[in-house]
């Protein structure tokens, strides 16, 4: 008990990482691995991620253990993201370590970026029992992790997640699986209503204040936020509006640094464009980071910086502030993937918020976001949302050799997948958290929704362990959905009024269809972030991308808030030439034709 306590101890302050433990002393030892007779081929095959059962399974009996009879075994987890703690006797966490023998305490990513993180993990030789970052193949090359394959045989809802295919992707050099990305798995059927990825977001009060406008471009947008701050420089309450920020910190620059890839009507393939102009046949990769579209949103974000649009503290802030910042309503516009902020914000808006002239809730002024797919000229199709869920096997939860007991740990993923664990998660508990009417189908009402969304009431009640393995779409019952945010009912109660109104104002049923965009064939190569997060600089193409990152890092900042820009975006093409990007592009675009072929 008192190394647990130590352990908890260590998770809650991250910058202490080397002291942090796990159930073990020390790491196990003595691992070996065989390597497959092919354990150098790669393959990168279609996504498959609606799963239709044909054979039922049973997924909630009891499953083998080495869990004492009535104990609780406490685990640790380390995500590499930022997140918020819940209360030591947070209650569902509590019921469900009741029926799986299973607690965990969560740590976040605090104060250090995940690259300092991981390698303070790894130089104590001491790591959490389970992980979650985007370095996994770090950790899987120092051999920190356990092999998943006899736990997928073994436990079926774990087998369940991914087709014989889409577990082969995850297969490392050695031929074994060591982790599996938990996001965007939907069972039986697709059923999303919220678009997690990249937009420009703008508060539902901008677009309502003028009659709900088309906007389509960069300039557009900028013009009606500028507009409406001028004309409403302060909340009701007294706050100071800020018309838009932006996130530069460490990786997160991508809320900075990716949109003139979506500007010029790109998917998210992550690392370049794929100009298809001369058919869908002859791709041609282009670097997004050169092209006119680029300098254009630069230098549009730097006269909206000269003007005091964009927000003076952006280049600066870390996630913390950033996030401070958005949940008291004063924040116009940014662009993010909603991921990255709608989860943190979450409740923010429906409690009273006060300031130097009185209290205001943002939701019922309309401060909550809607996605702009925006594009810098009218007319260019956008391709911000996309319905190819490409699975990223560079990165997921791990279970690491410093458990002592890992077949617990893998059938407490296996649990975590089982219907009655997981209406707990997401749903919570019958009775307090939802009802059920008389044809099965789960519902809340206004008081338990508000009350779920309540950041106190969420922290001593409700536990997601949102990093752990999870389904969208159906449940199995064949009525419900997964996660109450797919439910049609609940969905569309849960909307803010302004939002309502704004979606049917421009036609639009939800985020996605807000959003707009088009539809086409990506190719086979979609998307090419899968292959461009597993490089790393031992490699010719690995080192590129990573100085081009850095390189990125440094000077995009400056281009907004510099006095020169000319001078500035001169200086910054000079030392990204300096990288050698062309062996990165070389090598995306054979990995192109390798996929096509």
């Amino acid at each position: 008990m008192k190394r647990f306590q130590k352990t908890v101890a260590a998770l809650m302050v991250l910058s202490m990482l080397l002291s942090l433990g796990s159930c073990a002393n020390q790491r196990r030892k003595g691992i070996e691995r065989e390597t497959s007779p092919d354990a150098s081929k790669r393959e990168y095959l279609e996504t498959e991620p609606v799963v239709t059962p044909t054979d039922p399974i049973v997924t909630d009996g009891p499953a083998p253990t080495d869990a004492p009879p009535g104990e609780i075994v406490d685990f640790t987890m380390f995500t590499g993201m930022a997140g918020k703690d819940i209360d030591p006797n947070n209650e569902i966490r509590q019921l469900i370590a009741e029926e799986t023998g299973v607690r965990v305490t969560e740590a976040w990513l605090s104060n250090q970026s995940e690259q300092e993180a991981v390698a303070s993990l790894m130089a104590s030789g001491n790591l959490p029992d389970f992980i979650d970052v985007s370095e996994m193949s770090k950790l899987y090359e120092g051999d920190y992790l356990i092999a998943w394959d006899q736990y997928i045989e073994k436990y079926p809802n774990i087998k369940e997640l991914y087709s014989e295919k889409e577990w082969d992707s995850f297969r490392q050099s050695d031929g074994h699986i060591y982790w599996a990305n938990v996001f965007d798995r939907f069972y039986q059927k697709d059923t999303t209503t919220l678009s997690t990825g990249q937009a420009f977001w703008i508060q539902a009060r901008v677009l309502e204040a003028y009659g709900y406008p088309k906007i389509e471009t960069l300039d557009q947008y900028f013009e009606i936020i500028e507009k409406y701050a001028k004309e409403h420089p302060e909340l009701p309450n007294g706050t100071k509006v800020i018309p838009y920020t932006c996130l530069c910190e460490d990786w997160k620059y991508f809320c900075l640094e990716a949109p003139p890839m979506y500007l010029d009507g790109y998917p998210n393939n992550g690392c370049v464009g794929v100009d298809i102009s001369g058919g869908i046949n002859n791709p041609k990769v282009v670097d997004y980071n050169m092209t006119d579209t680029a300098k254009a949103y630069f230098k549009k974000l730097n006269e909206e910086y000269q003007k005091g649009i964009v927000d003076p503290e952006f280049a600066d802030q870390n996630y913390d502030k950033y996030i401070e910042k958005l949940c008291t309503g004063a924040v116009l516009g940014m662009c993010d993937d909603y991921w990255n902020f709608g989860y943190s914000i979450m409740g923010s808006f429906s409690v009273e918020q006060k300031g130097p002239k009185g209290s205001v809730v943002p939701s019922e002024i309309g401060c909550d976001y809607v996605p702009l797919g925006l594009v810098m000229k009218s007319g260019t199709k956008n391709q911000w949302y996309s319905t190819d869920y490409t699975i990223n096997t560079a990165s997921g939860i791990g279970v690491t050799t410093s458990c002592i007991n890992p077949e617990l740990a893998f059938k407490f993923l296996n649990d975590m997948l089982s219907q009655e664990i997981h209406d707990l998660r997401f749903w919570g508990v019958e009775g307090e958290d939802y009802l059920v009417d008389d044809k099965g189908m789960y519902y809340r009402t206004q008081e338990m929704r508000d009350q779920w969304n309540n950041p106190s009431y969420r922290a001593k009640h409700v536990c997601e362990y949102s990093y752990m393995p999870q389904w969208r779409g159906i449940s199995r019952d064949g009525k419900n959905c997964m996660m109450p945010r797919d439910q049609g009912s609940e969905y569309k109660a849960t909307l803010p009024e302004p939002v309502a109104k704004c979606f049917e104002a421009y036609g639009a049923n939800n985020y996605v269809e807000m959003i707009g965009s088009d539809m086409s064939d990506r190719g086979p190569w979609f998307a090419l972030w899968s292959w461009s997060n597993g490089l790393f600089g031992d490699e010719p193409a690995g080192k590129a991308w990573s100085d081009m990152g850095k390189c990125k890092h440094k000077w995009l900042p400056e281009l907004v808030k510099t006095g020169d820009f000319e001078k500035t975006w001169n200086n910054y093409v000079a030392e990204y030439k300096e990288c050698n990007p062309q062996v990165f592009l070389d090598e995306a675009q054979a990995e192109i034709k390798r996929r096509m072929g």
